[in-house]
């Protein structure tokens, strides 16, 4: 926790070193940003995957200012709360939590990679796996595309049109080009957190992103919100669904693994994961 201001925090973390090699000892971590409403009912999950890797990873939570959730002093999540504002979905509040924790992350020098989660979400293979297929990777992973139909164009409003691993973190947080014009202009049914981060980056660092996300989702339910799966719906036929017939590129090869988090996940969801997760998640 610390008193600084958004706009001194946003400041300070736009600084990043220009040079690769460090005058120092420096192991790259694993930054994992929880954007949450409160609680964290899957944490004995997150607990179990983090547990015997102190020092590859650091954790930040963005939750609900009212949040009271305490841990115990031996928990990863113990104290990694951050100063937090209301977040709502769908406006631009949601982004700015996001760089909030970026910029909180960024401030630790060791944090090489920047993973954003919410509570509802869970890794799909163990650390070891996840830590070398993010710290190997040569983009970043970010679902940018140019989707032509009513929810992608069809959201776009022309007054938005440009002037408008560690790096892409910098530049998320030092922009003040791209976030007032998404502030004013990209209102329901544009909905921000969709659009904001994907066209910024697509149009500033474009060979650096993957143009895909590594988190899985299931929209074949339709409608705003993806498919929500608690405790009846965990099972080896479930995790079969997640694993099987899905290929994509990685490191410019084709490759079958293609999610390393999955979500959304309702608590009750917790304790059958925990019994399956040693024998079909390596944890």
């Amino acid at each position: 926790m610390h008193n600084t201001s958004d706009e001194e925090l946003l400041w300070r973390a736009s600084f990043w070193p220009r040079r690769k090699e460090y005058p120092f000892r420096r192991v790259p971590k694993i930054a994992f940003m929880f954007l949450t409403k409160g609680p964290l009912p899957l944490a004995l999950l997150w607990e179990r995957f983090l547990k015997g890797h102190k020092g590859l990873y650091s954790v930040y939570i963005h939750p609900h200012p009212s949040s009271t959730a305490k841990f115990p002093a031996n928990f990863v999540f113990h104290q990694r709360q951050i100063p937090s504002q209301v977040a709502k979905w769908g406006r631009m509040t949601m982004c700015d939590a996001e760089k909030r924790l970026l910029a909180n992350a960024l401030l630790d020098i060791s944090n090489e990679w920047f993973v954003l989660v919410s509570e509802s979400c869970i890794p799909l293979f163990n650390f070891t796996t996840i830590y070398s297929y993010l710290s190997r990777s040569k983009h970043s992973f970010m679902g940018a595309f140019d989707d032509p139909g009513p929810f992608g164009r069809g959201r776009y409003n022309e007054n938005m049109e440009p002037e408008i691993n560690r790096e892409l973190a910098a530049t998320i947080v030092k922009d003040t080009l791209y976030h007032p014009k998404f502030k004013e202009f990209c209102r329901p049914a544009c909905y921000v957190d969709e659009h904001y981060f994907p066209t910024m980056l697509t149009i500033e660092k474009p060979m650096a992103l993957a143009n895909r996300s590594l988190t899985w989702v299931d929209w074949s339910r339709g409608g705003p919100h993806p498919a929500t799966f608690g405790r009846s719906d965990i099972t080896e036929k479930f995790f079969e669904k997640i694993f099987d017939g899905k290929n994509c590129a990685y490191n410019d090869r084709n490759t079958s693994m293609c999610y390393l988090f999955a979500r959304k996940f309702a608590p009750s969801a917790l304790e059958p994961l925990l019994h399956i997760a040693p024998k079909i998640l390596g944890f």
